[in-house]
């Protein structure tokens, strides 16, 4: 008889979604995101207006977890409601955004120590991309690699009971930075309203306040990491998908609530010119002093949020990479060894090693690759929200009597609203001259990511055509199929 493995609560999901998306970016970016947009305050417009765009594309996967539950999330939405092309550009889009999260958590945290340890880069290897690489980069990166991957091979339970903790710290650190700036309220530091301070191509408040959106999509990614985890459900799985909106609403408004108290702190201009990492922990040493007592504590309360931030992230996608690979493999859409499970612990564990590589090749790379790997993840996600957008709007026309746990308020109306934001999302930040133009590097990586796409499809030909389509689709949703026996 199969064990039946211990599941994860909705809470458990909501920290997967939540953790997942709110990482370090609030406490060493969110002076960038006000120079990105022109100050603050169009900076809090700019996810407000992320929030209403987000949100319709947070339903669509709200219908379509319960609805499918099975590991590949829009890859097996886009699979279904169109043709498994479909679903493999999908999940190939998705899995290249997914696990550039992993070295890029890799590279940040090395960042973040060795600002509270100086000691531990130790000898420097080489340079690249303008970052000095050291051989304590390198260990740290790599040992936590291994620590997320240890504790991630034990099954997503195990993965939950670790982000719970981290989530709670994390979020509790975010209010009191929220709290602590309030109390330095002046509202001339909001002044000037809007300038451009020679980031970003806009001309105008709201033309800064829709720049946001060509880093927005990377920093509230994440939510997508809880269909991947819905085969480990331990309740009602449209609790599961209702998870994916409140994680995505929650972590809009934690993003918008900070820049407008942190800006409200010091004046936004000089913020923006602070050099030193984590930003958020200089602007209270500013603030408050560099030599005072809450000036000081806030500092480290910041590096220790900051650190819970990176791990919730790199658990969550640690986590969920492995599923979107196992379910594209399941389908043959990658090579099947990827679908491998782990004999104890059920969890794909061929698919896990690979991401691991992938994880422990962060250090390598340095930070001086960061905002090209960005916005080449952003785009993966828009592209991948895009297409899941539409397989709802297709499955509602295509498969209306279809069993939906969870349906949408809005169906067909809010489905089509997200698909046309997306869309346009999506062309805009390939669109150069734009706010939302994601830059050259990001655009090339793009490209070649689809073209090794293309390859890896390609290669799984042969095996595809041994194993008929039917077959195939119920490899894919085999999960789902047993959930609704």
């Amino acid at each position: 008889m199969e064990s039946k493995k211990a599941g994860i609560s909705a809470f458990d999901f909501f920290c997967i979604g939540f953790g997942a998306i709110v990482g370090v970016g609030w406490a060493v970016s969110i002076n960038k995101w006000m120079a990105g947009s022109g100050g603050p305050i169009p900076a809090f417009v700019g996810y407000l207006i992320a929030l209403v765009m987000m949100i319709p594309v947070a339903l669509c996967y709200c219908e379509l977890a319960p609805m499918m539950p099975v590991a590949g999330g829009g890859m097996a939405y886009s699979y279904r409601a169109f043709n498994e092309k479909i679903g493999f550009l999908s999940g190939w889009a998705a899995f290249g955004a997914f696990v550039t999260l992993l070295p890029w958590e890799a590279i940040y945290v090395v960042d973040i120590l060795s600002i509270l340890i100086p000691q531990i880069k130790g000898p420097m290897l080489y340079t690249l991309a303008g970052a000095n690489i050291h051989v304590g980069h390198i260990i740290v990166g790599t040992f936590f690699s291994l620590l997320f991957f240890a504790v991630n091979l034990k099954g997503a339970s195990a993965s939950a009971m670790m982000q719970r903790v981290l989530t709670v710290f994390l979020i509790g650190a975010g209010l009191v930075a929220m709290i602590v700036a309030i109390l330095k309220f002046d509202a001339g530091n909001f002044q000037p309203i809007y300038q451009n301070v020679g980031v970003g191509a806009h001309t105008s408040f709201f033309g800064g306040a829709f720049a946001i959106m060509a880093s927005a999509p990377f920093f509230l990614c994440g939510f997508e990491t809880i269909p991947q985890a819905v085969e480990d459900a331990s309740g009602e799985v449209s609790t599961v998908g209702k998870t994916v909106v409140l994680s995505v609403g929650c972590a809009c408004l934690f993003y918008a609530l900070l820049l407008f108290c942190l800006g409200s702190a010091m004046p936004w201009q000089d913020f923006v010119n602070i050099g030193k990492s984590p930003a958020a922990g200089h602007l209270f040493l500013a603030a408050y002093g560099q030599a005072s007592v809450p000036g000081i504590v806030m500092y480290y309360l910041i590096m220790a949020g900051a650190l819970c931030g990176l791990f919730t992230t790199w658990n969550s996608f640690m986590m969920a990479s492995p599923r979107l690979l196992m379910g594209m493999a399941r389908g043959y859409l990658v090579p099947n060894a990827l679908a491998k499970e782990h004999p104890k612990y059920g969890t794909p564990a061929n698919a896990m090693i690979f991401c691991l590589v992938l994880s422990i090749s962060g250090p390598f790379l340095g930070i001086g690759l960061i905002n090209a790997l960005t916005s080449f993840s952003a785009a993966g996600f828009v592209l991948s929200w895009f297409l899941t957008s539409a397989s709802a709007l297709r499955l509602r026309k295509t498969e209306p009597q279809a069993n939906r746990p969870y349906k949408m308020p809005g169906g067909i109306a809010m489905a089509t609203f997200a698909t046309v934001m997306m869309g346009i999302v999506l062309v805009l930040l390939f669109v150069p001259g734009n706010p939302v133009y994601m830059g050259a590097e990001p655009t090339v990586i793009f490209i070649a990511w689809l073209a090794l796409g293309v390859i890896f499809y390609l290669s799984c030909s042969g095996a595809r055509k041994q194993i008929s389509l039917k077959d195939r689709e119920a490899k894919i949703f085999a999960k789902a199929n047993r959930n609704a026996d």
